[in-house]
């Protein structure tokens, strides 16, 4: 697996085949770190050739980011993965954190003012889903590059 240098703290960037991956560690309560994910994440989309994918891979990292830094105690780690079968390929990101409880589907009301992230990725979303890991869990989700 060939790996290119980090440009910025807790970024690294790795090609494996025709796949491309990039992993970014996330610290607790840094909500700034919501902004700079979604800006790494467009920036790896336009390097691997799939900008088309940005607006709705930002919309839905930002979710989960969220999500897990307002969530949990700890810090959180952002994986994106871009599938490299030609045919299929397939953005899957991740957002691990350190926390077992699994975040739920909500309905909340017109007034509330959040609780409609989750709705947000099941909407978009190809795919989605949860699963335990560690101590913690993933929320994931994939997209399609041929609906981008």
């Amino acid at each position: 697996m060939e790996r290119q240098p980090a440009e910025t703290g807790g970024q690294e960037v790795e090609a494996a085949g025709d796949g491309r991956q990039l992993r970014r560690l996330l610290q607790h309560a840094d909500l700034p770190a919501v902004a700079e994910a979604r800006q790494v994440l467009r920036e790896a989309l336009r390097g691997w050739g799939v900008p088309g994918l940005a607006d709705t891979a930002e919309l839905l990292t930002s979710e989960l980011v969220t999500n897990a830094l307002q969530h949990t105690d700890r810090g959180a780690v952002l994986t994106a993965t871009l599938s490299p079968e030609r045919r299929s390929r397939r953005l899957r990101v991740e957002v691990r954190d350190f926390v077992s409880r699994h975040p739920r589907l909500r309905a909340p009301g017109d007034q509330v003012t959040s609780g409609r992230g989750l709705l947000l990725v099941q909407a978009l979303a190809d795919a989605w889903g949860v699963r335990p890991e560690g101590t913690g869990k993933v929320v994931w989700f994939e997209l399609s590059v041929d609906t981008a």
